[in-house]
């Protein structure tokens, strides 16, 4: 079950995420859904759901907050781990007609279940390592624009100088320059 929250500009109070995963879970569980996924734009400034994935199976067993741009690879994920479900029922459909212990299955699904969780881990780790990277690409290029500003300020300040020079200016201070170019002046 997804369920989708952005808050306008204009609203007067500000939600959190937490406010919506009692209600998302009680949805969940009357729709038999296996997973639940809050799509938030909420609390834009939490660094905590800011940096991927957020497992929120400490309140709510299989429920996750997420922003928009992890919606594809939380599907993904989410897709990878029904395939493997549904492989590790089939297999556990043989094991049952061909009378297998069933302690073979529980390890087995145990590693799956630590395999899913590694996996999960490593996506987390690329996805924040990923949001990184692109902050940090933006710090640099914003200081490179200002820089840029402050040379095309000093820039247009010379010009102005160099537009507002004359001899009269050159010659106020300097008597025997002053002389010599009356001395022009009058020939």
């Amino acid at each position: 079950m997804f369920e989708m929250k952005n808050e306008g500009d204009e609203t007067s109070t500000k939600k959190k995420n937490e406010d919506f995963l009692n209600k998302l879970d009680a949805d969940r569980n009357k729709k038999g859904c296996e997973y639940a996924v809050l799509v938030s734009l909420l609390e834009a400034d939490n660094e905590l759901y800011n940096t991927g994935i957020v497992d929120m199976s400490y309140k709510y067993p299989k429920m996750y907050v997420i922003r928009p741009q992890f919606f594809i690879p939380i599907i993904t994920l989410l897709r990878n781990a029904a395939v493997n479900a549904m492989q590790y029922k089939s297999e556990l459909a043989v094991v049952k007609a061909q009378n297998i212990d069933v302690t073979n299955f529980e390890n087995e699904l145990n590693d799956f279940r630590e395999s899913f969780g590694r996996n999960f881990r490593l996506a987390s780790e690329k996805f924040k390592a990923a949001v990184d990277s692109i902050d940090k690409s933006i710090i640099q290029l914003q200081k490179t624009k200002e820089n840029l500003i402050r040379s095309e300020d000093n820039l247009r300040i010379a010009n102005n100088k160099a537009d507002d020079l004359t001899v009269k200016k050159l010659t106020k201070n300097n008597p025997t320059m002053k002389t010599k170019f009356d001395e022009i002046e009058e020939k």
